[in-house]
């Protein structure tokens, strides 16, 4: 590639910068190794030298914060910043949610910024629309507007992957507890609840469960929710493959039938009123869930429903995505509960996914005429509409004409449902 003069001299002026900034933070990081010469330039009253300008310019800049005692932890977590935004735009795993988390990592780590304090951006954003559970509702009635129910309709039977999904919830209470046996963790058992709750791969509901039950706890759980739920189409496939045979990849399944605008308007009322009479504690997700829903189908208020899809649900998702990055504090995330976190999370995950696939085997056991695809199984975790796609794509691998995409649809809108269940219960059992 040719080097122009332009380029040339952005290129100096770029270095020159660099190397300004580098002198000025290593001659205050210098002054705060020589305090008795600091005290003799500091001698003179209100009169400002050079030196004293140039030493205080130098201990505001980021190269002197992350030369501090533990700097280096918040350079780390700015690298790990960095990483999200490669796997969000380089990758194109789920930019949507990555690459505000990594912009939120970024700003809440650069020392002096003060983002993360209590008037900072991200610190107003996490206290009035995280913290109080506002956000991650929002989501919910922008997830409801963007859902069909006409495949679950259609298919009913496909529900009971949805809730089979949700072993991955329950299972990992279990792992918890064998954590708990290692030196240097010792959960709780609501902090246990909000970290299986990652199972489901629904973040607004890992977000809202931790709110309640482990808010201190709640950056490693929402990152490491938003992380699997971006990472579907690494860590699901092989999982699918390991459980399935070709043959029961190339199952071909029967066309679902048209399902009728008044059954998908009066699903979401029927959800409504068995949630307020049977579990009330998940009321406030189910209930902006089925409101979302209700707003589309019902066809009456196009314009609300064309807000809660698109600009409502972009604003609120972008805010929640810094929000969940201001939680990436080094000082909170670098520690070794977050490690135990992370894998729970990806052993609640991976749990769910085969529950899914293993107990669409068992339904073919009993329903040999009319088979399931057991791929679509893993579908039943909440990550909609990501695990649906991976259910489609390796459907297509193996059978070129084989089009999975609406009988997954139906499993994911499923675990969507059974994941707030599941949260519901949680809530209902240990809330007290």
């Amino acid at each position: 590639m040719r080097a122009t003069p332009g380029k040339i001299l952005c290129f100096v002026t770029l270095a020159l910068v660099v190397l300004g900034v580098a002198c000025l933070a290593r001659a205050a990081w210098a002054e705060t190794q020589a305090p008795a010469a600091a005290e003799q330039v500091a001698v003179g009253g209100d009169d400002i030298s050079i030196r004293q300008g140039m030493v205080s310019v130098g201990r505001t800049t980021g190269v002197y914060g992350f030369l501090q005692t533990g700097g280096w932890k918040c350079l780390v977590m700015v690298l790990a910043g960095c990483f999200l935004l490669y796997l969000g735009v380089v990758k194109d795993f789920e930019p949507l949610l990555l690459v505000p988390i990594g912009f939120g990592t970024i700003f809440v780590n650069v020392p002096f910024a003060g983002m993360g304090s209590e008037h900072g951006l991200l610190g107003l954003i996490f206290k009035h629309g995280i913290e109080n559970e506002l956000l991650p509702l929002i989501v919910f009635m922008g997830i409801g507007a963007l859902s069909d129910f006409g495949p679950l309709l259609a298919n009913p039977r496909v529900a009971i992957l949805g809730a089979a999904a949700q072993f991955g919830v329950f299972g990992t209470l279990l792992g918890v507890v064998a954590l708990n046996a290692l030196p240097g963790f010792a959960f709780t058992i609501k902090e246990a609840c909000s970290i299986a709750i990652i199972g489901g791969a629904d973040g607004p509901t890992s977000i809202y469960v931790a709110a309640k039950f482990a808010p201190h706890l709640m950056g490693s759980i929402a990152v490491a929710a938003y992380s699997y739920m971006a990472l579907v189409p690494l860590i699901q496939p092989p999982i699918m493959r390991l459980l399935t045979t070709p043959a029961e990849r190339r199952i071909v399944m029967k066309q679902v039938r048209p399902v009728s605008k008044l059954e998908k308007a009066v699903f979401p009322l029927l959800v409504l009123a068995l949630c307020s009479v049977f579990l009330p504690s998940a009321l406030p997700l189910m209930g902006c869930f089925a409101f979302g829903n209700f707003i589309k189908e019902s066809g009456v208020i196009e314009r609300i429903s064309r807000t809660l899809q698109n600009e409502l649900m972009n604003i609120a998702t972008v805010f929640l995505g810094l929000g969940v990055g201001m939680q990436m504090a080094a000082e909170k995330f670098l520690q070794v509960n977050t490690l135990g976190i992370l894998l729970l999370g990806l052993l609640a995950f991976s749990l769910g996914t085969a529950g899914g696939v293993l107990f669409a085997k068992i339904m073919n056991l009993f329903s040999r005429e009319n088979p399931v695809n057991p791929l679509i199984g893993s579908a039943g975790v909440s990550a909609f509409p990501m695990a649906a796609r991976v259910s489609n794509k390796l459907g297509l691998e193996a059978d070129p004409h084989n089009f999975l995409l609406m009988h997954a649809l139906g499993a994911n809108v499923a675990g969507q449902i059974g994941s707030v269940v599941a949260a519901g219960i949680i809530l209902a059992i240990f809330a007290n």
